[in-house]
This record gives structure tokens, sequence and C-alpha cells, in this order.
């Protein structure tokens, strides 16, 4: 069967111009779900799991209501293919182009492919994506961003869309509202380039005087705000956003989204920009952390997902709907701006006792923050199951009885039983991605990264790739902090993952 064609009769209206709002056969008992993703964020990042120099007590607040899990990995250690992977089910390096997309890519989830999002659709749920997006729009060719940018996510099965289209440090610099640029003067058109500077706007290669926060490395393209940007773009100066009130832009949609459907399930995305470069903090917490501006956008990360869960409590919806919380990948301090990140820790330990980082094969690059929230339906305390997002679809299809064909989302498993603590059955294998596509696999205390030719350290970052031509062997259960390569002492344990890792490369 075509799903898509099944989502679409199902759904009702089909979409003509833009998301349109569609009828579903409703399940006023259904819980709703929220899905806050944030960006870069560490397992030492907040004081739920340990921080002592930063303080995050409504994310805290979650953790201690609800269920917090100390082996959760994203399903890449890059942003875009760790979200393509959590909404399709699929190991992003299974397809071509999943990359860490420019902000003119196109959409890069197929639109016959089953999503999550598709699930809650199917199951009568309104759903919306709000925030941070980074997995294209438009055509494979790219998006046209003076006119309605089909595909866009309503083709994928959101009913809403309010998206940054890729990274707040990549062009353009503007919001998409149902497949529309929002605010565009037709006057005055968008041009975007990634291979060659369009128009007349400054640099902050060639104007760094202009720069009110200049790059550590790269990120010295088209100015916006003060801040260069990666790519280059003219045009569109009505749409640009305010660097300093992305966050309260997006917490308004998602209130706005949430009043108008509190009568009936909804399934809400919500993608934070936070803690990702450029970190420009409101001036509500600028200088509160004692951190730096990394610090601070904690803090205002920290007033988002208070402000969703105040949202719910108002409007007497926090009983029946589900938060989950996580990032979409491990942390980086220094991200290509000079904000005196590691000037500035004073004793902060983003990546906690992990070794690597974002873009790395090692455990700070995937490791991270995991906490379910369901108000008198989960029991509080520690999940020490490993999870994996790859798992989050089969796992929704089963809270949601919805039935799959055994080629959709074909590397998901369903761990509902985990992901709402009535069960702690660890998953049986963990598969990691760094920057280059290489890949490791962990499974019962052991952690085996295959040779890569790569080299080993991102430079601008500091952080280390995991990559070496020869195999690397870590007894996590005692080593967890991967100090000794142990593949020497144990040949056999090497084959058995690298066959392992073979063989679940192979299975398509």
């Amino acid at each position: 069967m075509n799903y898509r064609i099944f989502t679409g009769i199902i759904a009702g209206t089909a979409i003509l111009s833009g998301c349109q709002s569609k009828s579903h056969e409703r399940n006023v008992t259904s819980p709703n779900v929220i899905l806050i993703y944030t960006d870069d964020l560490g397992i030492g990042d907040l004081s739920c799991y340990g921080a002592t120099q930063v303080r995050t007590p409504n994310i805290d607040r979650l953790a201690d209501e609800g269920l917090r899990f100390t082996n959760a990995y994203a399903t890449s250690a890059m942003s875009t293919p760790s979200r393509y992977g959590m909404l399709t089910g699929i190991y992003p390096w299974r397809k071509e182009n999943t990359g860490i997309a420019p902000g003119n890519s196109g959409l890069l989830i197929d639109t016959a492919t089953v999503t999550v999002a598709d699930l809650f659709q199917r199951a009568g749920y309104t759903t919306a994506a709000i925030g941070k997006w980074h997995l294209g729009l438009g055509p494979e060719s790219g998006p046209d961003f003076n006119s309605y940018i089909s595909p866009n996510t309503c083709d994928i099965g959101f009913d809403y869309e309010f998206i940054i289209p890729a990274t707040v440090d990549r062009v353009p610099c503007v919001f998409v509202e149902n497949g529309r640029v929002v605010n565009l003067d037709p006057a005055d058109p968008i041009y975007v380039d990634y291979e060659k500077k369009v128009g007349d706007w400054p640099t902050g290669k060639e104007n760094p005087e202009l720069l009110t926060l200049k790059p550590s490395q790269g990120h010295d393209n088209t100015i916006v705000n003060g801040i260069s940007r990666i790519g280059y773009m003219t045009g569109g100066k009505s749409a640009l956003w305010k660097d300093d009130e992305i966050a309260q832009t997006i917490v308004t949609k998602a209130e706005k989204f949430i009043t108008e459907n509190r009568e009936k399930p909804f399934f809400l995305f919500f993608g934070t920009h936070d803690i990702h470069v450029p970190r420009v903090p409101h001036a509500d917490f600028r200088g509160k952390s004692g951190l730096g501006d990394r610090g601070d956008v904690i803090l205002q990360l920290d007033w988002t997902v208070g402000k969703i869960t105040e949202i719910l409590e108002n409007r007497q919806l926090l009983d029946n709907t589900i938060i989950i919380f996580s990032s979409d990948n491990g942390p980086v301090i220094d991200d290509g701006y000079q904000d005196r990140a590691f000037e500035l820790l004073n004793g902060h330990t983003p990546m906690g006792m992990y070794r690597g980082g974002k873009y790395s094969l090692f455990e700070a690059g995937t490791r991270v923050p995991l906490i379910v929230y369901w108000k008198n339906q989960i029991e509080a305390g520690i999940q020490p199951a490993r999870f994996s997002q790859i798992d989050l679809l089969r796992s929704m299809a089963t809270l949601l009885d919805q039935s799959l064909e055994e080629e959709v989302a074909p590397d998901s498993q369903d761990a509902l039983s985990v992901l709402l603590g009535r069960g702690n059955k660890d998953r049986d294998f963990i598969i990691h991605q760094n920057l280059n596509n290489a890949l490791s696999i962990s499974k019962e205390g052991w952690k085996y990264l295959e040779p890569d030719e790569h080299p080993a350290i991102e430079q601008w970052t500091g952080i280390e790739l995991g990559n070496s031509p020869r195999p690397q062997l870590y007894h996590t259960a005692e080593d967890p902090a991967e100090k000794n390569n142990v593949a020497g002492k144990y040949p056999a344990i090497v084959r058995k993952l690298s066959d392992m890792l073979d063989s679940v490369r192979s299975n398509n």
C-alpha cells in the first residue's frame, strides 16, 4: 500500500496551497505529544544531569516528575542526519545527501516516506512543526523563497509549519510558514547561493568592521544583524528574523497552535535553536548565567521549556500531554564564533565525563539527554536502558495503535515500554555516525569504531572525531570515557562487532 496516498485519504482535504487545516477523525482521549528537540545540548549541560555551574529548573521539573534516561542516543552526531533518522526510522547514512544541509537544500525526506508526523495524522491528530527544521524544503534543485515552496513539511505529515529552514548560522535568515516566507516584500526578493556571492550585502570576510560577533572560523559570508553567516543572501529585509527574539517567537507560535487545538489531540515537533551558534540571548538572559553567551542560552532554553509547560497547565492540558525532551546531538563549545565559550566555562563540563562531542564517534557525540514526562502515567525515576532515537517512529506507532508494513521505518524498533518506564530492556545495539559518515557500534558494554582515514580532529572545534586508520575497541562498561583502545587485546570481539556492523549496513 502507498502510505502517502493512504495518509491523504485519512487526512481528508488535499493540500493545494500551503498547509491547510484537515478534517481528522478525533479521539479526544488520546494523549497530546510534544517533542521538544533542542540543538547541540550536552549530557553535562543540565542540572538534572549533574551540572553545577548552571541551573535548569524547568527542565529539572520534567526530569524530577518524569523519566530521565541515562543511556539515550541520537542517530548521528550532527543535526540534519539525526533529525532524518528520528523522523523516518531510517539510518541517515543509508540515504545520500543527508549530511549537514545548506539553507537552500531541497526537502531531504522523500514525500513517499512515512514519518512520525504521518502516524499522528493517521491517528486523528493535528500536527505541527515549529522552530528549527534543517531537513531542506522544496524540490531537489532547492526552494524558491519568493513563491510558494513545495514540497514542504505539509507533504510529509505536518498540518502546520512555522520553521527556520536550516540553522541560525546559515542563510536565509527568515521564517517559513506554511510554504511561504513570513513578511516577505515581493518588491525585495530573496536570492540565496552557497557557492558565490549574490547581491551587494556586506560579508564578514570583506567588512569585519561591521560585525557585532566575529567568526572564529568560517561563518564569514553574508552579514545579517551584525553576524556573518554561512552562505550568501540578498533581499528579504522585511522578513529577516531578530536573533535575540527567536525563542520568544517560536514559543508564541507554539502557544497559538496549542490553544487552537486544545479540544482535540495534537502532535507538536518543537525544534529550538538553542544552544546552537550564533548564541544571541535575549536581554532577559544576557549575562545571567556567569558562563557567557553559551550559558545564557541554556537559561533561555530552560525558559522555553518552562513556557511550554506553563501553556499546557494554563489550558488544563498538562495531565494528558506526553512531553519528550531531547537533543539532536552532543555539545560543541567553539563552533565558529568568538563568543568566549571556552574561556567562560568556569568549570562547566558540557560533555560530562565523555570523550568527543558534536561531530564525533566518541560518546559525547551521540549520547544525549532524554526526558519523558506524562503526568500520573509515567512513574518518576531513572531509566538506565539503552535507547536510540531511531526507535521513536515504531514506538509512537505502538502508542497510537497504528500498524506498519515491514518496509516502513526499517531500522526502527518498538521501544514504547522503555520510553514510558514500563520496561528497562536495553536496545540490542546502538549505531553511531560522525561528521565523515564513519560508523561505530556498541553492544553489551563494548564499542567498536571502524577504521577511517579522515583527519582525527575537527580543526576549529578541537573535537576528536573518533577517526583512526586502525580499528578501535573500548570496553565502555569499565571505560565509559573511552580512554583505552583494547582492539589488540580482544580481536574476537573486534571481529564480532565489525561483522555485526557490516550486517546492519548491508541490510537495506
